[in-house]
């Protein structure tokens, strides 16, 4: 720093009473990173390998190297099908140094493609079989349900086709994702049907990056992929590494972005399966005592502080960046992370909750790294956290005293749909709000803006489409059944959705299904259900089937995106409010040649409701109200509008746009002259 504030303080004048503490943070991050990379004498980006070390390696010319590190452990054995599951002396690892087990099987036969393995772990006062930390495949049997890690050596091995992929411009319209229940069917979907049925669908859609959840193993499918057990093994519940390979491939040469919902914030506390007591301690991975335990996840908390858990975590971000050629990582639990507390009870209501010392200066360091080395593998990887507190600087430049993330996720956004939908009625929304909440970040942080995500769509929550219709939308989806609260759910729903996108100043994200109004929420098999996969799939009919009127919502959404991608870097276009009436209900707003006006009132339609714009001709590019998504067309979209000169504005070039605003509707003109 050289004595110079760091630019996160310079810009925001109420962060230099925190002055010590933010700068205090930064050199702790960069005194870590010369500790781990000795000074310099390696890069990040080559102390985040261990994914090349560790692990089973086939060795050229001839043979197989395994590795781990368990310090705690006395005795190890290679076990498998290879062996018939029994301790033998010719494949017990041998103790190098640093806790690190290893074993050399000279003959390429000595181990086989598709071959079952696990490791017998001893320790003072105990064992048991593990599956090792760093396998890149597991698998379940469908008899015993027992999980063990598989050999994936095909003679032809996946050869990547688009090796030069470009992350699309932004703005990012990403389509959050889950493999397993992107299927139709009552069962569980695999990376071959997303590839070839549900590919297609996302980019006729509009939309350029997908985020997949439930990527790295987990034992209990209905943990939505939260409670990770092998950090470095594609599920294979969906399928084989090359086909998840294949997937990103496909979608790289539709032009579309993969980004992994990476978790790191904590991990199962299976041992059998996991991490938990790998080598017989407690605190290998993991924190010891109190702080082992989340106290709300049932899962483990990593200890940050310990370099060698950095080794583990940073090098399985480069393995995904490298092995899968992934785009980028939604960090999952960024604010469990960042406090002693996870957040929890803490209500950040000011500045100084964010400097009170109750914060994981390890787990922050650890964030830092993660972001510097991500972007060292791909200058042009994309990085979003999933943080609710408001932390300042998360999203922005380390040198400039940040946390290095490309964007964090709005949350306040979906919080306050709900809200509006649970607590107030349609005559008491107001604009003003609905502009607060949409537009209020840090002006040098970049956001993901959603009005709902699949934490909505859970049992347990509701979807907006349910707070909307609820049990209405069963029995009135038909085109041609007339239903006040259905037609009030689709009209709402759209303007939720539009107003939201295109306030964005980064991205914009919508959950699988979510755009057409999906019927269902979400349960995974359980036995609460009778391990029923009937609400863990979407069903694509609805939306494919003209007869039904979700097909109208899926219609805007494409339409709606296809308008924000007409406009070049629509996120950097600069958004001014041009008017907002909380007794009216009318909201209006621009993005250079784009105007947006909105009437959230359910009772009064205005005639000639005048706006100020810059004068010109305009015409309608998208309209709520049209009959095309469900509307009552009460405007005639083809007529131009031109603005009507005021001697207020008089030397501005500005006029009044008077419009025909129906109840419930929103338009949006462009400027053509």
């Amino acid at each position: 720093m050289s004595g110079e504030t760091l630019k996160l303080i310079q810009e925001d004048p109420w962060l230099k009473p925190y002055r010590d503490a933010i700068e205090g943070r930064y050199r702790f991050v960069v005194e870590k990173e010369k500790e781990i990379t000795q000074n310099g004498a390696q890069s990040l980006c080559g102390f985040s390998s261990g994914h090349l070390y560790f692990g089973l390696h086939r060795r050229q010319p001839n043979g197989w190297i395994f590795r781990e590190w368990a310090p705690n452990a006395t005795a190890i054995y290679l076990i498998g099908t290879f062996n018939n599951w029994e301790k033998n002396e010719n494949y017990r690892l041998t103790k190098t140094e640093n806790g690190v087990w290893e074993i050399f099987l000279p003959e390429n036969d000595a181990i086989h493609h598709l071959d079952l393995y696990k490791l017998f772990v001893e320790w003072d006062g105990g064992s048991g079989e593990r599956i090792p930390a760093w396998c890149r495949r597991v698998v379940q049997d469908e008899q015993t349900n027992i999980f063990s890690a598989q050999v994936w050596d095909p003679k032809e091995p996946y050869v990547f086709g688009n090796k030069n992929f470009d992350p699309p411009a932004s703005p990012l319209l990403i389509y959050e994702c889950h493999i397993g229940m992107a299927s139709q069917d009552e069962k569980t979907g695999t990376y071959e049907e997303f590839r070839k049925n549900i590919l297609p669908r996302i980019a006729a859609d509009g939309y350029n990056t997908i985020q997949i959840m439930a990527i790295q193993e987990h034992p209990y499918y209905g943990s939505f992929g939260y409670h990770v057990s092998s950090f470095f093994a594609a599920s294979s519940r969906f399928g084989t590494p090359d086909e998840l390979k294949r997937l990103i491939d496909d979608a790289h040469g539709m032009g579309i972005a993969v980004i992994m919902d990476v978790v790191h914030s904590h991990a199962v506390k299976n041992e059998a399966e996991g991490l938990g007591r790998f080598d017989g301690s407690v605190y290998q991975y993991f924190h010891a005592g109190a702080r082992r335990e989340h106290p709300t996840w049932d899962s483990l908390c990593f200890h940050y502080g310990k370099n060698e858990v950095l080794h583990f975590l940073l090098s399985n971000c480069k393995f995904w960046l490298e092995e899968y050629r992934f785009d980028g990582f939604r960090f999952d639990g960024v604010t469990s992370m960042l406090y002693y507390s996870h957040g929890l009870g803490e209500d950040f209501t000011n500045y100084g909750d964010y400097y009170n010392g109750r914060q994981d200066g390890d787990a922050i360091a650890y964030l830092t790294l993660a972001n510097k080395l991500i972007h060292e593998v791909n200058p042009q990887a994309i990085t979003i956290a999933e943080e609710v507190s408001g932390m300042p600087g998360l999203a922005a430049k380390i040198e400039d005293g940040g946390y290095g993330f490309d964007y964090r996720m709005a949350m306040n956004i979906p919080d306050f749909w709900i809200k509006t939908l649970k607590e107030k009625k349609d005559e008491d929304w107001h604009p003003s709000a609905i502009w607060w909440e949409t537009t209020n970040r840090r002006k040098d942080e970049k956001t993901i803006s959603y009005a709902e995500s699949h934490d909505q769509a859970l049992v347990g929550d509701k979807t907006i489409v349910f707070w909307l219709m609820d049990a209405e939308m069963y029995w009135h989806m038909q085109v041609d059944d007339p239903n006040f609260r259905v037609e009030r759910g689709m009209a709402l729903h759209k303007m939720i959705r539009l107003v939201t996108a295109t306030t964005l100043n980064g991205g914009y994200l919508n959950f699988m299904g979510n755009e057409f109004g999906h019927p269902e929420w979400i349960d995974f098999p359980r036995e609460g259900n009778g391990w029923s996969y009937k609400y863990a799939r979407r069903q694509w009919n609805l939306v494919d089937n003209p007869n039904l009127k979700y097909h109208f919502l899926g219609d805007f959404d494409r339409e709606m995106l296809r308008l924000i991608r007409s406009i070049k870097n629509f996120q950097a276009v600069p958004l001014q409010k041009i008017w907002d009436n909380d007794r009216d209900q009318v909201l209006a707003y621009r993005r250079d040649d784009l105007f947006f006006a909105f009437n959230f009132n359910p009772f009064q339609s205005f005639t000639g409701y005048g706006f100020p714009a810059p004068e010109g001709k305009y015409k309608v590019v998208l309209n709520t109200d049209d009959k095309r998504f469900g509307g009552n067309g009460l405007n005639d979209d083809t007529v131009e509008h031109f603005t009507l000169p005021d001697k207020l504005y008089e030397g501005e070039k500005k006029g009044w746009l008077k419009l025909y605003l129906p109840a419930r509707s929103a338009v949006v003109l462009k400027k053509i002259e």
